[in-house]
């Protein structure tokens, strides 16, 4: 990994290219990060730095989270994240990371949470079909259907697809590129969907699969 920033998602647009085609984008706003902490191979067994993003309050802080900032000798945030860099020489306490990291056309792995859905049944999770809705299917028509023979195995095979917890959790979407950059007001334009509800906060690192 050679650069990586902290943003928040705003939401989504369309923006056209030279040709006037159309290109759906999310718009994220990316930084300005401080540079809260720095990891070394001889110290900690690995390089990496720790980015922070969006000012808070001190009164909202723990006594271990006030003591971090004030050691570091940085404004507080409220979102810290490591970055695994394969040169973090560059990079010391206090530096700042801006959005004009990235370059338009460059590839980007995009981290963020999904919305939640609560429990939820297999139809909406899992994209089920329903069952026939005929004489003698009923009364549940979508419910996840046969669970397997009696005889054998007789129990339910591990990983079978059933209801449950439906979202809420950390996806990466992988190869998306970067269509805008605005330096001054920190916005990155990245071309189609990212996980996460609007405001949601999003890790954002140069692809490792491109």
């Amino acid at each position: 990994m050679k650069k990586g920033i902290i943003g928040k998602k705003i939401g989504m647009t369309q923006v056209f290219d030279e040709t006037g085609r159309v290109i759906p984008v999310t718009i994220v706003a990316a930084g300005p990060c401080v540079v809260a902490q720095k990891k070394t191979a001889e110290k900690d067994g690995y390089d990496a730095v720790q980015l922070g993003f969006a000012d808070v309050k001190e009164k909202h802080l723990t006594k271990p989270e006030k003591g971090h900032f004030e050691k570091a000798g940085v404004a507080p945030k409220k979102y810290l994240k490591e970055f695994r860099l394969d040169d973090c020489s560059a990079l010391n306490v206090g530096d700042i990371v801006s959005v004009d990291t990235f370059a338009a056309g460059d590839m980007v792995d995009v981290t963020g949470t999904t919305k939640g859905h609560g429990y939820t049944g297999v139809i909406k999770r899992w994209n089920h079909h329903m069952l026939m809705a005929t004489h003698g299917v009923g009364p549940i028509h979508r419910e996840v259907g046969s669970m397997g023979a009696n005889s054998t195995p007789s129990r339910v095979y591990k990983n079978k697809k059933m209801a449950g917890q439906y979202g809420n959790e950390q996806v990466t979407i992988l190869n998306l590129k970067v269509v805008k950059i605005d330096s001054e007001k920190n916005i990155l334009a990245i071309k189609g969907a990212i996980p996460g509800a609007k405001n949601g906060i999003v890790f954002i690192r140069d692809s490792v699969k491109a």
